[in-house]
């Protein structure tokens, strides 16, 4: 009776246990989880460094076989008592009189209440006045539960071994498997994890056998020692991954999402992705570069990577950060390294020549030997196949990724001009145009394959450049194209009209046939504008496109950046590409975008036959039917605009000149150069005042901003740059032309 009443006086305590919903509630597991758009889990990443615990396991998903173990090791009759077994006490009681080894008389109800009042001392030895709390405890529990709730409980919150919390974390940690799939053998080896946690193997082989004999499974004790040796030597694994797919599927872009939301342990964070185009883009990746270093002609190419954009929202769809297994550099973020774009960025740079109404798609440029003199010496640009194809059209030599057109559309509009495009565009060039001089037509700059494909994405919006996103947009967040100040964040790069026109390029198999023939990966059975790139020595390749829904970016190449063997855009990233826009539009429509209304469609004959005739498309005001060359083009064959109007060579727009304080002033010079072919009938002019018509003509400088022209003979200016010269130099004259020092 006197124990009655002291349990009585005790039940206090029983009041403050939570529910079984929120013990489950308050659960978090040590990793935080990326969730693709539909809630499948992407990838498991550890931030709680302190306790191992993986996701909440329900009863129903543990294995019949742990069950059986946990009740038979722990509390054999679980399912007759009410939360105290009295019979098993009074046995532990006289065996303890007796100073007989015993197994203690804590039912699971009882250590799962030890385990619910965080009690610091719950792993050690309790007073008999603690034993008798734990006890009216589990007698309430067991009133305000039920049995399933109690056993999920119990095997979700108990230590195992070491750090390890949980039955979620101690089968992914020893077994690598889920808690569903582990057997008779397993079930009994994290069961006798229970009562000796840390102990060696041996003893706990030994205790484990005890536990199978018990659930009529003795003769699985054979080579158990050897079997829990081996399951802890089992390397710990990074992440508590309990998904299907055994390997993550988006490390890479879970590091971008952490860096941006910062998430605490236990959270889910739903993303963009696209679990299923996830794990497609990842395979598709794997089997193309197997199939390239396959043994009878291997490509030495190890490295990829790819993202796919929704053209509307920006959304990030899939990102493929490397080739895992494949890769020597396989944490390197592929996506967001930066490589020379190669060939890729010709679009951009046609667009731009088109907006400045200096070429129509239907302009003659002639595909031959040129030299451009730089401040390094001369720059000789190559076709890839080292042959020159003669007189073009802008479609043909886009369409078909001729070099030498692309560096004289360059001349025109000048590296420092199309520079400041390409970083409107959202590519990340670290220097001016200067710097990378005629060279940037065909991709000398670094970029990333995000920003790529995100600048090809606003081909695909008419023009207008606007930030990825990665995360879902939440109701009442700022609508695309604002930031949280509500400043725009989405500007205006080209004209639809001009994006319209270089998109039907990019779309035009018939122009691609020169140097990727006409049965070719990038030809679809749907629409599509898309464009190849390899960089010098073969080091990256690139195949960037896109559809009325999606822009799609692959990469391939070697993370150390050594060359590959006879990999082009065709055969590298573009079977990735090709199989990924089917795979997008397998069940979903792909249509050409429609005509703007500043476009013209024109019916277009060459001269000569030059090329075949074809409808043609042309910014408004610049239509022409007929398209034919100079009577002395030939003998000019190194003209730089079909036209025919005088180009400024050097300086290029932007320049700055730093005068030597070394060299004497009236010995330092800047020459003022026309482009090659040129025509000579144009005047220099400097800050308003004429210098002369030589095609090439020396200047003493002076400090300053200044505005250089060359001028037609109606007065007209045929080209302008500007450019800036530092340093304080005393003269005793001045130089003719130019302009006077400002007063101090």
């Amino acid at each position: 009776m006197a124990v009655c009443v002291s349990l009585v006086g005790i039940s206090a305590s029983a009041f403050a246990l939570p529910s079984f919903e929120q013990v489950h509630a308050r659960w978090r597991s040590s990793d935080w989880v990326l969730l693709a758009r539909d809630g499948e889990p992407l990838q498991r990443t550890r931030i709680d460094n302190t306790e191992r615990r993986g996701d909440w396991v329900a009863l129903a998903d543990v294995s019949p076989a742990l069950r059986e173990a946990i009740v038979v090791s722990e509390d054999k009759r679980f399912y007759e008592h009410s939360g105290v077994d009295w019979r098993g006490a009074a046995g532990a009681a006289w065996a303890n009189l007796w100073n007989t080894r015993t197994r203690g008389a804590s039912t699971v109800t009882m250590q799962l209440t030890g385990l619910l009042d965080d009690d610091p001392q719950r792993s050690g030895q309790r007073s008999i006045a603690q034993k008798a709390g734990q006890a009216v405890n589990a007698l309430w529990l067991e009133r305000t539960w039920r049995k399933d709730q109690i056993l999920e409980a119990y095997l979700n919150l108990v230590p195992f071994r070491g750090e390890t919390i949980g039955l979620s974390a101690i089968s992914m940690t020893l077994f690598g498997k889920a808690p569903s799939g582990l057997d008779e053998r397993e079930a009994a080896v994290a069961a006798a994890l229970i009562r000796a946690p840390n102990a060696p193997y041996a003893k706990v082989g030994a205790r484990a056998c005890r536990i199978l004999r018990d659930m009529q499974a003795g003769s699985q004790c054979a080579n158990l020692g050897g079997f829990v040796q081996l399951a802890f030597a089992r390397p710990a694994p990074a992440s508590l991954s309990l998904a299907t797919d055994n390997e993550s599927l988006a490390p890479h872009f879970a590091r971008r999402v952490a860096a941006e939301v910062h998430p605490m342990a236990g959270d889910r964070v739903t993303s963009t992705l696209d679990a299923n185009l996830q794990r497609f883009a990842r395979d598709t990746l794997t089997r193309t570069l197997l199939e390239l270093n396959a043994r009878a002609h291997p490509r030495n190419v190890q490295d990829g990577a790819v993202v796919v954009l929704d053209n509307a929202t920006g959304e990030v769809r899939a990102w493929v950060g490397s080739s895992g297994a494949l890769s020597g550099a396989r944490e390197v973020d592929a996506v967001l390294a930066l490589r020379q774009a190669g060939s890729t960025l010709k679009p951009f740079l046609y667009a731009q020549a088109l907006d400045e109404r200096r070429l129509t798609t239907a302009s003659l440029l002639n595909d031959a030997p040129l030299d451009l003199a730089t401040g390094g010496g001369l720059y000789i640009p190559q076709n890839y196949d080292k042959d020159f194809k003669g007189w073009v059209s802008v479609r043909t030599a886009l369409g078909s990724s001729l070099n030498v057109p692309a560096v004289r559309t360059l001349v025109m509009v000048t590296p420092h001009r199309f520079a400041k495009t390409l970083t409107a565009l959202g590519l990340p060039l670290t220097q001016s145009g200067d710097y990378y001089g005629f060279s940037l037509a065909l991709g000398s700059a670094d970029v990333t394959l995000l920003a790529l494909t995100n600048a090809y994405r606003a081909l695909a919006n008419g023009g207008v450049a606007a930030p990825t996103v990665d995360l879902p947009r939440r109701p009442g967040a700022p609508a695309d194209g604002q930031n949280k100040a509500g400043a725009k964040t989405s500007q205006r790069v080209f004209s639809a009209d001009a994006s319209y026109i270089i998109t039907t390029v990019l779309a035009d198999n018939n122009a691609r046939t020169r140097t990727f023939g006409f049965d070719s990966p990038l030809a679809t059975r749907f629409f599509s504008a898309v464009k190849t790139g390899t960089s010098k020595d073969m080091r990256d390749n690139w195949t960037i496109g896109f559809t009325s829904r999606y822009t799609v970016g692959v990469w391939v190449g070697n993370a150390d950046g050594t060359p590959m063997w006879d990999v082009s855009g065709v055969t590298g990233a573009a079977p990735v590409w090709a199989a990924l826009v089917g795979y997008l539009h397998r069940r979903l429509p792909s249509s050409p975008p429609a005509m703007p209304p500043g476009v013209i469609e024109t019916r277009v004959t060459f001269e000569n036959n030059a090329e075949p005739s074809r409808n043609e498309w042309f910014l408004r005001g610049t239509e022409t039917p007929l398209v034919g060359l100079a009577a002395d083009a030939d003998a000019a064959a190194r003209r730089v605009s079909t036209r025919g109007a005088a180009q400024i060579g050097t300086p290029t727009d932007g320049t700055i000149f730093a005068l030597d304080p070394d060299i004497p002033a009236a010995r330092q010079r800047i020459s003022f150069e026309r482009a090659s072919g040129a025509s000579t009938l144009s005047a220099w002019r400097l800050d308003g005042k004429t210098l002369g018509h030589a095609s090439r003509v020396p200047w003493l400088p002076w400090p300053g901003h200044h505005l250089l022209e060359l001028v037609n003979a109606d007065d007209s200016v045929a080209d302008a740059v500007h450019f800036e010269v530092r340093g304080a130099v005393a003269r005793t004259a001045q130089a003719p032309g130019a302009s006077k020092p400002p007063p101090k």
